[in-house]
């Protein structure tokens, strides 16, 4: 069996950007700070988009331990961590359990707020797009906790490599605060590098201004 095709951040950029998914200009964002770009992977709507993104979080979950069950947040996470499962099995040869939570408990059928694989005793890899507060993924924790999950780890598509309230980032926060690994398929840097590679000298000088003034 032929070796597997890498992920290529360029090239996931690249697409992000022909959907509409990574925007450069200037945002708002909820924080009330100016971003010269804005990432909304819930544009990731079509197959072959999420196909790429899918084979990102598995060509990255292959290089960790413990991937016992993989599980994507309500509602955006359960394309992403049902795609990477597929993607998992069809690349790696890996069959991976899978699941989700819903936002409300349900009180018939199989009830409860989880779906899909167990997650007792298992060592559990969060799959979502990215850390903005930390908020969710704090809820999941204690939700997957909750059920006996251990958890592994957290997986994202984008890391804005930015400080929150205090020196910290997001990020760094959630791995301090939870003592548990957060991965990313691209960051910051990774933008400013294909702003490099383009020559895109003005929307790279905000990118920069931005940087010393939220990064990390």
């Amino acid at each position: 069996m032929s070796t597997p095709a890498q992920f290529d951040p360029q090239a996931f950029i690249e697409l992000a950007l022909s959907r509409g998914v990574l925007k450069f200009g200037e945002f708002t964002l909820k924080s009330g700070r100016v971003s010269p770009y804005f990432f909304n992977a819930g544009l990731l709507n079509d197959g072959e988009a999420l196909s790429l993104l899918a084979q990102g979080y598995a060509d990255k979950l292959t290089q960790c331990n413990n991937v016992e069950v993989i599980f994507g947040p309500a509602y955006k996470g359960i394309p992403f961590v049902a795609a990477t499962a597929v993607a998992l099995s069809q690349v790696h040869g890996m069959s991976i359990p899978w699941g989700f939570n819903r936002k409300e408990a349900k009180d018939h059928g199989e009830g409860g707020v989880l779906v899909g694989a167990s997650v007792h005793g298992k060592k559990v890899w969060i799959i979502d797009d990215v850390i903005t507060a930390g908020t969710a993924i704090r809820e999941v924790v204690t939700i997957l906790k909750n059920a006996g999950a251990s958890i592994a780890g957290v997986l994202v598509a984008l890391d804005r490599e930015e400080r929150g309230q205090g020196t910290l980032s997001a990020i760094q926060e959630v791995q301090q605060e939870l003592e548990i690994p957060v991965h990313a398929l691209i960051t910051m840097k990774d933008l400013m590098d294909f702003l490099a590679s383009k020559g895109e000298k003005d929307a790279l000088a905000k990118m920069e201004d931005y940087r010393l003034k939220y990064g990390i």
